[in-house]
């Protein structure tokens, strides 16, 4: 029998946590409050390099309501990272709980819990220590060229970073052909430099977590997190306990956009909770988000483009400089995709990437939606406009011209795997070419754009952006499908919905396989006791890799039910369709699914039931081509941005309303990362602006008109077609939105955020 049309996936169905988040019901890690409770507070420090020599608690430990107060000498030094990926982490172990030296303003010295947030707060104020100040690093150039002061002097046990030898934390040499030897053959080489700042993720829920321990005398830490698993794993070996003693739950998470994905908080509540028998709680204020949370790294990039005279790009290098803080989480794997994401975008036959990545004593660098890849697509995009402009060319031409497209190779792939070398990526879908087009119709890109006023200058720019869809090799997920007596499912999924609507796209592929509506799909997911083991949601990986394992658990128990029906319905298990609610036979037999589960239960005597896993070797590009209007005031550098579009191909589409959620979400941050966020230091590293009143993050009274169109494809490597949407849409609003700043005023930006202040200078500069 033919399969039908798909009744679940592609359709707006409710988000499964849609009532409860609308009654405010939804139980978030602050929700819960176990009793006997106890606050915990950080003690950091005020120097940026201080050794620490001493720390006097004892008027702390006799403050009344103090229950107890840790520093380094109370925590055995295990050498780890924090960074939430998968192992063997690529990231240096240089990490221990509480540091005998203090590597920048905010680092950990002690930790007060007490019976109230408030005389936790006051403790701080009681305890005394001693510092032996040392010479601070805040300066990229500086931590590249001295080897007479090092943030970390301890080796890495496994050698990956190049600690006690220099301030180097990561590096890449990765080469494609033979760019110098390229470069001479060039009619025209552009050679240009891109500043790129330090941006904080600014979600709404702060990182909070809580430790207790449970009546079986098992370690249980409940947390907004992004990734359980590898949290579990990482507990696991600071604490050295085994993985079965501890238990790590992750209930509604208000936002992470990879500042989640990563150890911040958890192994301090879980020693204090194992040392009180006392459930614990931390929660960052935000202040402390700012200046103790993860940013997204920033970098300095040298782009060098060698090109003919008809447009033809033959050689890319990309010079990544990048500053990763006091602390190497995520140092290799985020400029890793600085490249490996952007420069295929243009697949010139010679390409050169190379990465410095340095430890200052600055806050700490780590993950931030993207992943390297928004840093990257800023110096690629805006020096396809420079290359343009050298050329004499039109600059959607130049891109049309040489951008990547159906069947090509992803150049790079081969020589720099982010998780495994060798997995060539080629590029089996692909929707650009009509995101173009319908990108340019939508903005008017060649129609007449006078401006609103007569002060004001008018200008269009463009990106093009492509991104993953999960690790190849290295990413994979598992599910549990169940089915209940009344016909409805139980969905047991490692999956971490972190609000972008994962439990509902998960869902919703469930109940497409099985023939059911989706309201009749029950989804658990992130309990590291109750669901199967999934990566976590980073690299964009839930509804490729985790949709994946959900389609053949799903299958798997579709494939019980026909084998049941098909002995009395006397026909083959493959002619049997599952949908509507229903099994069909070819003979005109059918039962709606609750009949089918209670015949399953007590008449074959089964329980439908299915673990699957899935990993794909494969990690196929989303893309998206987005387009800016602004307008802008010469005489105070004030820019206006009056429309962005967006569109993007991330193959089918299984809830266009949630897609189009993370789309313009994703525009809204580009935005300020484009206009007005910078979190700003001093030269001794201490945060400026550790507060939303001075760091300033775009608001709905900054937004524009937006448009999103949504370029289906089918990916023949996806679940139904589908490939990733979460990250590629917000790499291209910062370079579109500079190029069209470019283009009103005539004059060259290469640093962001493009703030008045230096839209000002550089119009001032061009005019002298």
């Amino acid at each position: 029998m033919t399969q039908p049309e798909k009744s679940v996936v592609g359709k707006n169905v409710t988000k499964v946590d849609a009532f409860k988040l609308a009654r405010g019901e939804a139980v978030y890690t602050d929700d819960f409050r176990p009793d006997g409770m106890l606050y915990a507070k950080v003690l950091r420090s005020p120097h940026a390099h201080a050794r620490i020599l001493s720390v006097d608690v004892s008027k702390a430990l006799e403050f009344d309501g103090v229950v107890d107060v840790i520093w380094h000498q109370d925590v055995k030094a295990i050498l780890h990272t924090r960074a939430g990926q998968s192992y063997p982490e690529p990231s240096p172990y240089d990490t221990v709980v509480m540091p005998e030296k203090a590597r920048f303003i905010g680092d950990r010295v002690a930790v007060v819990v007490a019976e109230s947030l408030v005389v936790a707060q006051r403790a701080l104020e009681l305890i005394e220590v001693q510092y032996e100040e040392l010479p601070a690093i805040t300066d990229m150039d500086e931590a590249l060229t001295r080897t007479d002061v090092l943030i970390h002097e301890t080796p890495d046990p496994r050698g990956i970073s190049q600690a006690g030898k220099s301030n180097l934390a990561a590096s890449i040499d990765k080469q494609v052909g033979d760019v110098d030897a390229a470069l001479k053959t060039c009619d025209h080489v552009v050679q240009r430099v891109y500043t790129l700042p330090r941006v904080q993720a600014s979600h709404i829920e702060p990182h909070i977590s809580m430790a207790w321990v449970d009546e079986d005398q098992r370690l249980v830490v409940r947390t907004s997190t992004q990734v359980p698993f590898h949290l579990r794993r990482m507990l696991a070996r600071i604490l050295e306990m085994p993985e079965a003693k501890i238990r790590v739950i992750k209930p509604r998470v208000g936002g992470g956009f990879g500042d989640k994905q990563e150890l911040v908080v958890e192994d301090l509540v879980s020693i204090l909770a194992l040392r009180t028998k006392r459930p614990v709680r931390l929660e960052f204020t935000r202040e402390e988000e700012l200046i103790a949370a993860r940013y997204r790294h920033p970098q300095r990039i040298t782009m060098t483009t060698g090109v003919m005279n008809d447009g033809t790009m033959v050689a890319n290098r990309m010079r990544v400089l990048a500053d990763t803080g006091a602390y190497g989480s995520h140092a290799l794997t985020v400029q890793g995709n600085t490249g490996q994401k952007v420069l295929p975008m243009y697949p010139a036959a010679n390409i050169h990437f190379q990465v410095e990545c340095v430890y200052t004593n600055n806050p700490i660098s780590g993950a931030f939606r993207g992943y390297g890849a928004p840093q990257g697509c800023f110096a690629l995009e805006r020096h396809m406009d420079e290359v343009a402009k050298a050329l004499g060319m039109d600059r959607l031409e130049l891109r049309k011209m040489n951008h990547i497209k159906l069947g090509d190779t992803d150049p790079l792939s081969a020589k720099l795997g982010e998780g495994k070398e060798g997995l060539v990526r080629v590029v089996n879908s692909t929707g650009l070419e009509e995101g173009i087009r319908l990108g340019c119709d939508a903005i008017g890109w060649n129609k007449p754009r006078p401006a609103s006023q007569p002060h004001l200058k008018r200008g269009l720019g463009m990106a093009l952006a492509m991104q993953g869809s999960g690790i190849a090799g290295v990413d994979w997920g598992a599910a549990t499908v169940k089915l209940n007596d009344d016909g409805s499912v139980n969905l047991f999924v490692g999956a971490t919905d972190i609000g972008q609507g994962s439990d509902t796209v998960l869902a919703q592929m469930c109940a497409e396989e099985l023939g059911i509506a989706c309201e009749q799909v029950q989804v658990l997911s992130s309990d590291t006791d109750l669901t199967p083991f999934d990566v976590g949601a980073y690299a964009s990986s839930t509804t490729y890799i985790s949709g994946g394992a959900v389609i053949k658990a799903a299958a798997k128990v579709r494939e019980q039910l026909a084998d049941v029906l098909a002995g009395p319905w006397e026909c083959d298990p493959g002619a049997i369709v599952f949908a509507h609610g229903k099994a069909s036979a070819p003979g005109g037999q059918s039962m709606t699914m609750q009949e089918v589960a209670m015949f399953a239960f007590y008449k074959a005597m089964i329980q439908p039931m299915a673990t699957e896993s899935h990993m794909s070797n494969d990690s196929p590009p989303p893309f998206a081509a987005q387009f800016a209007d602004v307008e802008v005031d010469q005489e105070t550098g004030r820019v206006y941005l009056r429309k962005f579009v967006s569109t993007v191909d991330c193959g089918t589409v299984i809830h266009p309303r949630l897609v189009q959620g993370q789309i313009e979400g994703a525009v809204a941050q580009g935005i300020g990362y484009a206009l007005f966020e910078e979190v700003l230091l001093d030269r001794r590293g201490k945060v400026l602006n550790p507060n939303f009143l001075d760091y300033k993050i775009a608001c709905t009274l900054d937004m524009p008109e937006m448009e999103t169109i949504l370029v289906e494809t089918d990916e023949p490597s996806g679940p139904h077609g589908a490939k990733a949407a979460g990250e590629v849409p917000i790499d291209g609003p910062a370079p579109a939105i500079l190029n069209a700043i470019c283009d009103a005023v005539g004059v060259s930006l290469f640093q962001l955020p493009a703030t008045a202040e230096r839209v000002w200078r550089v119009c001032r500069d061009a005019e002298q």
